[in-house]
């Protein structure tokens, strides 16, 4: 394991890693959106959400028993134990689980006479590469060596981008081709985390020991069928608007919107759970509830700022944003980003506020509070998509998201529960409030071409959010101050 380093250490790495990760996907999105039409979109959506459903199973919650059960300070000897009961023999599984898979798809594609789309052999060759590949990252976070990770993160994005956008334009302007730069940038990453194992994770029959794996199941299986509930919260729109809409572009309209999303959600939860994890683990174990509270305390200052900011913005101004990225031919998925951007950037607020089950091992709550909000998610689509089509897969994608992260707060162990500072909540909320107020009074903008804006929206963000914002919160300054220096320990 690396020496412990401060919160927010690890917090600028994966910020810095996320910020070049997401000028990738500002490159791609915009270019992939102008070369795909919405069908071909709607196709690469469909079978991303089998896909992401399918690790899910075959991990068999691998991942979560990595970062919940490492060995911290462990010797030579309880690390070695570690990555071969909760590593190797995880990787081993599912390995096994994904040959079963493949076999039976093949058997009943091959008897049955059933015709798939290529894109379906695509995602059954990209699935034992990103199960690996996260055991391994989940290994390298746990350990903190978040330089190694951030590192192959970035590359491992940029290679796929060249790579994909290389397939697109110069072999085929489809889903299959997009995939197949997926399949050949993840065989790149996979080989050099193959490197990286054999140089530092040991496997050793002496220390095999089949109880601890099982004992990693008792934990871990319940957040399977909590991961397998969640990828249903972000995904099953996509497959209920094609199968009662019929139509793939009207998955694809849904998709380019979430699509953008799910970048405001990577860029604001990715390096702060990243970076807070681990931490908040380690705190745990070794200081007890009350120090995770202080923590988490210290990080929703920034957090709330920002989470509040960037919705806000988005609200006034996602729309005209997603124009200018993708072009007026795909403007009708401007809606879908405005309120899906917007519920992506306060999310980070609450889950950290309540952060807490998890320490406690409450996995079975975690699964019943996911499995409820991703059945009210399904209810709403049902109630609302025949009512307002690809608007209301995203009211109701809203609704549930909202109620999980409330339902979280409200079964957290009250000695883990940390809301924002009130101070801070009001200055945030009052300042975006003044901000919105401002662009709808912007009246002949109505009309404008979007960047403008755009422009103008950026402009009034500054004046009437940020600067008020820095001005009012002396703690603010010195956190940001700080972070530039020394980090948050």
């Amino acid at each position: 394991m690396q020496p412990n380093l401060s919160l927010g250490r690890h917090y600028l790495r994966y910020s810095g890693a996320t910020v070049l990760i997401m000028a990738a996907g500002f490159i791609s999105f915009p270019a992939l959106t102008r070369m795909l039409d919405n069908t071909q979109y709607g196709i690469l959506g469909y079978y991303d959400t089998w896909l992401m459903l399918a690790i899910a199973v075959v991990k068999l919650g691998g991942q979560h028993a990595i970062l919940r059960l490492y060995p911290f300070g462990g010797d030579e000897g309880r690390l070695r134990h570690f990555a071969t009961n909760l590593v190797f023999v995880p990787m081993a599984v599912s390995l096994g689980l994904w040959s079963v898979l493949a076999l039976v798809a093949m058997g009943v594609i091959g008897f049955g006479g059933v015709q798939v789309s290529p894109v379906f052999w695509g995602a059954l060759m990209l699935m034992p590469l990103l199960v690996f590949i996260s055991h391994v990252e989940m290994t390298l976070r746990v350990s903190e060596r978040s330089g190694l990770l951030n590192v192959s993160r970035v590359s491992w994005r940029w290679i796929e981008l060249v790579l994909i956008l290389s397939f697109v334009y110069w072999v085929q302007r489809s889903a299959t081709a997009v995939y197949a730069g997926k399949i050949a940038a993840a065989l790149l990453l996979a080989g050099g985390y193959a490197w990286w194992v054999f140089r530092n994770l040991s496997f050793s029959r002496k220390s095999l020991d089949l109880s601890a794996y099982r004992a990693s199941l008792a934990y871990s299986l319940p957040l399977v069928v909590n991961e397998m509930v969640g990828m249903l919260l972000v995904s099953i729109d996509r497959i209920m608007l094609k199968h009662m809409l019929g139509d793939y572009a009207a998955v694809g309209v849904y998709t380019i919107g979430c699509a953008l999303a799910m970048q405001v959600s990577v860029i604001m939860s990715d390096p702060l759970w990243g970076a807070f994890n681990p931490v908040a683990n380690r705190v745990h174990g070794t200081s007890g509830a009350q120090e995770v509270r202080a923590l988490k305390l210290r990080v929703l200052q920034p957090v709330t700022y920002v989470s509040i900011g960037v919705g806000a913005a988005i609200w006034a101004v996602g729309a005209d944003v997603l124009e200018v990225l993708t072009g007026p031919s795909k403007s009708a998925s401007g809606p879908v980003f405005m309120w899906l951007g917007a519920l992506f950037a306060l999310l980070p607020m609450l889950d950290v506020s309540g952060y807490g089950l998890l320490l406690k091992k409450r996995t079975m709550t975690v699964m019943l509070l996911t499995l409820a909000a991703a059945a009210a998610n399904i209810g709403l689509n049902l109630l609302w998509i025949p009512v307002h089509g690809v608007m209301g897969s995203v009211y109701a994608t809203v609704a549930s998201y909202l109620m999980l992260a409330l339902s979280r707060c409200a079964f957290c162990p009250r000695d883990l529960l940390q809301f924002p500072a009130g101070r801070e909540l009001l200055l945030a909320l009052g300042a975006a409030a003044m901000f919105i107020a401002s662009m709808g009074l912007v009246g002949p903008l109505d009309g404008a071409a979007p960047l403008l804006r755009v422009v103008v929206g950026g402009v009034l963000w500054l004046l009437l959010y940020l600067v008020p914002v820095f001005a009012l919160d002396r703690k603010l300054r010195e956190t940001v101050f700080r972070l530039k220096t020394t980090g948050v320990a």
